[in-house]
């Protein structure tokens, strides 16, 4: 008897990106027995006013690594550099062997319409890599190359940040996930990116990150008449499934609001 795959991948542009975005889905998941796998696309070499690239990253990289422990999550990075994530082979084919080396039934990634090219590109990168992860032909040339997956994965859209486009537009969720009782996991996820108190502040105008994440999932949870929420949108071009397979996963019918 084949076991089930129960591999679940949040593949995100910078560390700390997915606790903002899907780490209460993460959790939620988690509960259920599934194994998550948390990856960027980069160590967060540029989240510092202050200090050099190498250690910005390093302490960066670490923080990563103990948000994901949290849900017993391994987590990997492409190491590509922030502010320059390029779609392009080298970029699908580093992502080609993360996705499956995870071997994931269910990718979350960003918005294809975000506040920065980098959540833009990597958005790009994962949806082009799930694409081709279960094809032979689409060859990384890693020395020790992972297998393809037997088939596309789920492919699902978090939040775009603050919920809309470059131009102030409003993005809709299609899937919301009722993360109330799992907002404290997701906020000890993100505290634990200490590091990025001060850059935050200091680019983004963004002070006390954990309330400010708080604030927004509260606000999606209004919109569906829970305490706190996340929202999501599935991709369903040709050829990905075309199942609300989230929905499922978290008990509830298919297409619909995912609570309880």
């Amino acid at each position: 008897m084949t076991q089930e795959n129960k591999n679940i991948l949040a593949f995100m542009a910078h560390p700390d990106d997915a606790e903002f975005l899907c780490a209460g889905t993460l959790a939620r998941l988690k509960n259920r027995g599934y194994q998550i796998h948390v990856a960027t696309m980069t160590a967060g070499d540029g989240g510092s006013a202050e200090l050099p690239n190498e250690e910005i990253a390093r302490i960066r990289y670490n923080e990563a690594e103990q948000a994901a422990a949290l849900l017993e999550a391994d987590y990997s990075c492409a190491h590509q550099r922030d502010f320059f994530v390029t779609y392009g082979q080298g970029t699908i084919c580093a992502a080609l062997e993360i996705i499956r080396r995870a071997n994931p039934i269910l990718v979350i990634t960003h918005s294809p319409q975000d506040y920065m090219t980098d959540h833009e590109q990597t958005s790009m990168i994962v949806r082009a890599a799930c694409f081709a992860a279960s094809a032979p032909n689409a060859k990384t040339h890693a020395d020790e190359p992972a297998p393809p997956l037997a088939a596309i994965p789920h492919l699902y859209y978090a939040d775009a940040i603050e919920g809309k486009d470059i131009f102030g537009n409003a993005i809709a969720p299609t899937v919301y996930v009722d993360i109330s009782d799992v907002i404290e996991t997701k906020a000890a996820m993100l505290a634990t990116h200490a590091s990025q108190r001060d850059w935050l502040l200091k680019q983004h105008g963004m002070d006390q990150y954990v309330e400010s994440m708080k604030h927004w999932s509260a606000q999606r949870g209004s919109e569906i008449g829970v305490a706190y929420a996340e929202g999501f949108r599935q991709h369903l071009g040709h050829a990905y499934p075309q199942n609300n397979l989230l929905g499922v996963l978290l008990g509830t019918v298919p297409g619909a609001v995912a609570t309880g």
